[in-house]
């Protein structure tokens, strides 16, 4: 059987090749490729601005995705092929202390993630470890399943920030985390919930999803001081002191945004003198996947709503374009092997 991948061989640089479809190992399995989100972060790998310790050329990226189970290797339940599946992307050991205590997203061993430094879903079939995967339902639709990535990283800074019903909370960022962020936090009833982006009419697409209040970056500085939880997704320079101007004495803030050099810096001073709590997040745990697959089981979080275009691997190219573009009309980017 024929598989079809892109291959990244070096930044800017890329190749759509046709070849036998991989073999699960002992411990893997194989699964068909349905949909698989493209976001800044394969941008980056594509451009050539990731870490250098975070990715691996050559390269077939794509860490969101959703599929069908096509093969199980010896040791993996054969009940699995035929299920529709997510699974997770960091590949932890599963035995070092931090693994232990239940934080798999900082295993101690040497950084593994599929689609970064392991061939991911932009491509027919991937390969991966069963023990990382999350059956869904039966008719489970694999296009939103796709979004459970940024669910669960979405998922994993709603955990750290602990939102209590009645608060008010600021999502800073409308972008797929931004919007993900706002649908979960709205089942927890806050006062007021409002969403900051200097593209308006991003914001303006919150406001069924729960939002109270859409608002410009420069609007919300009338509002600083005034959350009592505060979720950065933007990763833009200055999102990460906004977030902390923005959050009251004694609040919490959530960083979930990818940084790149030069972003400015936490006010140490104010960051002491109002007592905030700043957490981080990079990725999810097993935990924070777990949380986000039964809030789209349950109904809670709605991912297809921020779809909006869908190519075949054969535009690529095209596809990756779209993202990080800063057109308020383009969501989420699929590509559907």
């Amino acid at each position: 059987m024929n598989s079809r991948a892109i291959v990244v061989d070096a930044p800017g640089s890329h190749r759509l090749v046709t070849g036998e479809r991989p073999e699960p190992g002992p411990g893997e399995v194989v699964v068909r490729v349905a949909a698989a989100g493209i976001c800044l972060s394969d941008r980056e790998v594509y451009d050539g601005h990731r870490d250098r310790g975070y990715v691996r050329y050559p390269l077939t990226p794509g860490h969101e995705w959703a599929g069908t189970v096509e093969a199980a290797g010896p040791g993996v339940d054969p009940a699995l092929v035929g299920r529709r599946t997510v699974a997770e992307g960091f590949r932890a050991c599963g035995r070092c202390d931090r693994c232990r205590h239940g934080e798999t997203s900082l295993c101690e061993g040497p950084y593994a993630e599929t689609g970064f430094t392991h061939p991911g879903g932009f491509a027919d079939h991937v390969v991966v470890p069963a023990r990382l995967l999350h059956p869904l339902a039966d008719d489970a639709d694999p296009r939103a399943a796709a979004l459970l990535e940024p669910a669960a990283v979405v998922a994993a800074a709603v955990r750290a920030g602990a939102p209590e019903m009645g608060e008010r909370i600021a999502v800073v960022g409308a972008g797929t985390l931004g919007l993900l962020a706002v649908q979960l936090v709205s089942g927890y009833s806050p006062r007021e919930l409002t969403v900051i982006d200097p593209r308006l009419e991003r914001a303006e697409l919150a406001r069924p999803m729960g939002a109270t209040q859409p608002l410009t970056p420069e609007a919300s500085h009338a509002e600083r001081g005034r959350f009592d939880l505060v979720i950065e997704t933007a990763g833009a320079p200055s999102t990460a002191a906004d977030a902390t101007l923005l959050a009251r004495r004694g609040g919490r803030v959530v960083l979930t945004g990818m940084f790149a050099p030069g972003a400015t810096g936490i006010d140490p001073v104010h960051l002491s003198l109002n007592q905030l709590t700043v957490r981080s997040v990079f990725g999810a745990s097993s935990a924070a996947w777990s949380f986000a697959v039964r809030a789209y089981t349950t109904g809670r979080i709605d991912p297809a709503a921020l779809i909006t275009h869908e190519f075949p691997l054969e535009r690529y190219a095209d596809a990756l374009a779209l993202v990080g573009g800063g057109d308020p009309k383009t969501g989420k980017v699929l590509l559907r092997p």
